[in-house]
């Protein structure tokens, strides 16, 4: 196959509106495994949010892998180890944790299968929770409580003033973290050097296979960077303009089985080279 590696976004490609992986999607990719490709789920999600798909798509077999945190964690599927992983430094949960209150945004990290925030009440702290199956913890005081390693913050708010808080963290903050945003109401701050291109290079160099030999899929900000790394960048229909700008090919929206009617053309066109390979 041209693109021995397929890497998805989850939220908005992978799944459907109803956050599912459709029949026709896990035939496809499948196939695709059994056609000797790799499968690697990138997500802005934490891992504990992840391994249920990996689990649904079988990845533990086929030798697929899990990209979260936007690349701040990179694990095998197959031997269910870390192979990369990549934590703010220490105090800067605190830090992050004023810079909240100083610009009226919430804030929430992750603690071993929980949420935790200050304002669970908050509508885009329960968008999270939902995503990712994860129950969601209060507590009193962000800055004081998260005095354990993170590898991810998540502050929540507005899409639009969300933008304007974007903007200036980046220029307070921007040159020592990784600072963008994988919905309109979610931005993600994680250590620097930290984004889906830069995790993937890292996977690619751990598995031996080439950028050129690699498709990415993806819908939102925080896919774009991978999408113009790979050999073959597709955006969705539904995907935010600026991602489609970027991408070399517009798949069909993730609730029109987008991914997999590309993955079905990749196939078809392997095997009718193969065929002619072999007259």
């Amino acid at each position: 196959m041209d693109y021995h590696m397929v890497v998805l976004d989850l939220d908005g490609t992978l799944t459907n509106s109803e956050k599912k992986v459709t029949e026709r999607t896990k035939k496809a990719l499948t196939d695709y495994m059994e056609h000797g490709g790799t499968v690697v789920l990138a997500s802005g999600r934490p891992t504990y949010g992840i391994i249920p798909l990996a689990r649904e798509l079988h990845l533990d077999t086929y030798g697929g892998y899990i990209l979260s945190f936007n690349g701040g964690q990179i694990i095998s599927c197959e031997k269910n180890e870390v192979i990369y992983q990549k934590e703010l430094p220490s105090g800067v949960p605190k830090l992050l944790g004023e810079k909240a209150k100083e610009h009226d945004v919430g804030i929430l990290t992750y603690e071993g299968d929980h949420i935790v925030t200050e304002t669970p009440e908050n509508i885009y702290a329960q968008k999270e929770s939902f995503i990712n199956k994860m129950p969601i913890q209060k507590i009193e005081d962000f800055s004081s409580y998260v005095n354990f390693p993170v590898t991810k913050c998540l502050m929540v708010a507005d899409g639009d003033y969300l933008a304007r808080v974007e903007e200036q963290l980046k220029m307070e903050l921007g040159s020592r973290y990784s600072i963008l945003r994988s919905e309109p109401y979610f931005l993600e701050i994680m250590p620097e050097g930290i984004d889906k291109a830069q995790s993937l290079e890292r996977l690619l160099a751990h598995v031996g296979i080439e950028r050129k030999e690699m498709a990415a899929f993806g819908d939102g900000f925080n896919d774009r960077s991978m999408l113009v790394y790979a050999g073959l960048g597709v955006a969705m229909g539904n995907a935010q303009e600026p991602v489609k700008e970027a991408a070399d090919y517009i798949a069909p929206t993730n609730d029109e089985d987008g991914v997999a009617w590309v993955i079905e053309h990749m196939i078809m066109q392997e095997e009718a080279s193969a065929s002619n390979c072999s007259m």
